[in-house]
């Protein structure tokens, strides 16, 4: 899929085939075994994965899952969507991906730090804060790249705080970095009202997840003056056309561990919220939710992509048909990433900035992403996902161009 979109844009920008092909593959893939002793004291073998997908812009980023699903083919083309993220909202970056075999559910907090110190001393040699940045992925944590920062700092000698992001803020992690996500989702959403000339006020969010970038996302856009109308999880969810309590829902989470139950509210299923009367939809959760049979059923006039892929490329054209505005995942769930960038900053000058000049970058660096998406799908007259990926690639290949060839 990730090779396709590229092929598709190429065609769009007219790229030159050599650009194309040399964009198409990863730079570097490492895949290492992770030998890990468990609680009752054998060892047990894993597998694991660090793929840097273009190193043009600088040094690559991108996040670390554990899953019992990972796969070499993912952890590709999660790092290549990476680079364009990068590049989309402009920070000096390439794309990268790194996952581990396992299921962390199943596993002790004693050897998780066992799997991940030993998986980041076999990563060891492709990683650092001038070659490649991880992050925190699916169920990787702070408490998680702080074991990385350790180990490999113990194997430098010297504490090395810029080799991740995503840290506690105790050893050099960025105030606002728990929110970013879900405050770069709300800056494009502003954005995307303001472009179609719609005010805020009486403006209403159906929210699909409620982890963390929706349960903040809710939050947020709730003190901006939107109507939060309908939110959910795993579990199902709940509505309201006049709008819900998002203090008294996340207090609900809080205490019953699901958004379900909620008494200022009907309850809905996952599949209904995709459908509830909205101005905008928010899907946070999961991939492919919207598809061919849900996406001439959708109300909402903006899809806000705070999840990564949860829109079909079938749901894609049959929502730009219908006048529907995509806010892609690459542009609409980019504030994380863009706040690892100030971690980044600031680990290496060691010098750390307020939360409100940090929000007030992240506010200027999507807003500005936003607009040359905008300007881009205009001006090829496509979707709002063409015209990021028309940014993006653009960027990227200039910066291929201009380095050329070594040797």
């Amino acid at each position: 899929m990730a090779q396709e979109q590229l092929d598709d844009v190429a065609r769009l920008i007219g790229l030159s085939d050599s650009i194309h092909r040399y964009l198409r593959v990863p730079k570097r893939v490492l895949e290492v075994s992770v030998p890990v002793r468990m609680d009752d004291g054998f060892f047990r073998m894993f597998v694991g994965y660090r793929v840097q997908h273009n190193l043009s812009r600088g040094p690559s980023k991108g996040g670390i899952r554990f899953h019992p699903d990972v796969s070499l083919d993912e952890i590709k083309a999660l790092a290549m969507w990476m680079t364009w993220k990068c590049a989309l909202v402009n920070i000096p970056f390439g794309g990268a991906k790194g996952g581990v075999i396992c299921d962390p559910k199943a596993m002790s907090m004693q050897e998780l730090e066992n799997l991940t110190r030993r998986f980041t001393s076999e990563i060891s040699i492709i990683i650092g804060p001038e070659k490649d940045v991880p992050a925190p992925d699916v169920y990787t944590t702070p408490q998680i790249m702080a074991w990385i920062m350790d180990t490999y700092s113990m194997q430098r000698g010297y504490s090395v705080p810029g080799v991740v992001t995503g840290k506690p803020v105790a050893i050099g992690g960025s105030l606002g970095r728990d929110k970013a996500t879900a405050r770069g989702c709300c800056v494009v959403i502003d954005e995307a009202l303001s472009a179609l000339q719609r005010p805020i006020e009486g403006t209403r969010v159906a929210i699909q997840g409620f982890g963390n970038a929706g349960m903040h996302a809710a939050e947020l856009l709730a003190q901006r003056g939107y109507t939060i109308v309908a939110v959910s999880d795993s579990r199902g969810g709940v509505a309201n056309l006049k709008g819900l309590d998002i203090g008294g829902v996340i207090a609900h989470k809080t205490e019953t561990g699901s958004v379900v139950g909620f008494s200022g509210g009907d309850h809905v299923t996952n599949k209904e919220l995709l459908e509830y009367e909205c101005d905008v939809l928010v899907p946070a959760a999961l991939e492919k939710v919207i598809t061919q049979e849900n996406a001439s059923k959708i109300r909402a006039k903006i899809v806000a992509e705070a999840a990564n892929g949860p829109t079909v490329p079938e749901a894609d054209a049959m929502l730009f048909d219908r006048g529907i505005t995509v806010l892609p995942d690459i542009l609409a769930n980019a504030g994380g990433v863009t706040v690892s960038y100030f971690e980044w900053v600031q680990d290496l000058q060691e010098t750390f900035w307020e939360e409100d000049e940090i929000n007030k970058r992240l506010q200027q660096k999507m807003a500005r992403a936003f607009r040359e998406t905008r300007e881009q799908a205009k001006r090829y007259r496509v979707d709002m996902r063409r015209g990021a990926y028309a940014v993006a690639v653009n960027r990227v290949a200039e910066a291929t161009k201009l380095r050329g060839l070594y040797p």
